[in-house]
């Protein structure tokens, strides 16, 4: 195959590199309203670089709220939930990639009909049930589900581990593993990328809930990072530099930790799809 001319190579990186700006543009914009002065956060013809820079904006967004104790209940949640999630989510996936038993096909596609159920449907009734147990104004809403699994979270590792060759499962059988023993020593270290993903996925659906703990919790001592943002924001205004300022800051551990495992997580994405 000849190797792509030198004027299509620009062509493509220009274009990659327009549209990575254009992703760009918004945490931009957050970052620079963060810094600016209360005049010109409103201003039209907008001002594009802040001058003068408002930098205090930052400490004061973690002290005029309990920032830290906000983000270590988060952090408590996000624990929990990829927890949870790898391991339900996982065995469960294990039992309908590698296991035959009937009904399983039936199985595997009701469980993606649920996915198609809108959040808002199972709403109310989840909550009474939550209020049935007492568990309202704890963390156990939102901590407790994950180990339940996830439909979602469910396909995306029955799909992986439908890659991995079934012989090492029948070798292993062979020599007297049990099933537990395949999915924990086989299963699971061959998995590495769908497991990142799928824990990916459910730290920063966690992360940035804001439904779920304003349900459930009632106390500001429990509460997360994304609830506690709403204190900027007040009946007659809002504290717009300081909010943009702690969004900020909340938005940073995400794009760290997307930056760090982006080849993991785009390499479990696309082997997900590659089996049937």
């Amino acid at each position: 195959m000849r190797e792509p001319r030198g004027w299509s190579v620009v062509v493509r990186h220009g274009i990659l590199i327009l549209l990575g700006l254009i992703f760009l543009f918004p945490f931009y914009w957050l970052v620079s309203t963060a810094i600016k002065p209360d005049d010109q956060i409103f201003q039209m013809p907008p001002a594009w670089v802040p001058h003068p820079l408002q930098w205090q904006n930052f400490p004061k967004a973690l002290t005029d709220i309990p920032f830290f104790l906000y983000m270590f209940n988060t952090l408590r949640i996000c624990v929990c939930s990829v927890t949870g999630t790898v391991l339900a989510s996982s065995l469960v996936a294990y039992s309908l990639a590698k296991i035959s038993w009937k009904g399983r096909t039936l199985v595997f596609y009701s469980l993606i009909a649920t996915m198609i159920l809108p959040a808002q449907v199972t709403l109310i009734p989840t909550f009474m049930i939550y209020k049935w147990l007492g568990w309202i104004g704890t963390l156990l809403p939102l901590t407790v589900p994950p180990f339940l699994g996830g439909a979602f979270s469910i396909f995306l590792l029955r799909q992986f581990f439908m890659t991995i060759p079934n012989e090492l499962s029948d070798a292993a059988r062979i020599d007297g593993c049990n099933e537990f023993g395949i999915y924990w020593r086989i299963v699971m270290p061959l998995a590495k990328t769908g497991l990142v993903t799928v824990g990916l996925f459910s730290f920063i659906g966690s992360w940035n809930d804001f439904l779920g703990p304003l349900l459930y919790l009632n106390d500001e001592r429990s509460y997360t990072l994304a609830i506690g943002l709403q204190k900027f924001v007040s009946q007659h205004g809002a504290e717009w530099g300081k909010l943009m300022a702690a969004s900020s800051l909340m938005a940073l551990p995400i794009v760290v930790i997307f930056f760090f495992a982006q080849r993991v997580f785009v390499k479990g994405v696309v082997l997900t799809g590659s089996k049937e």
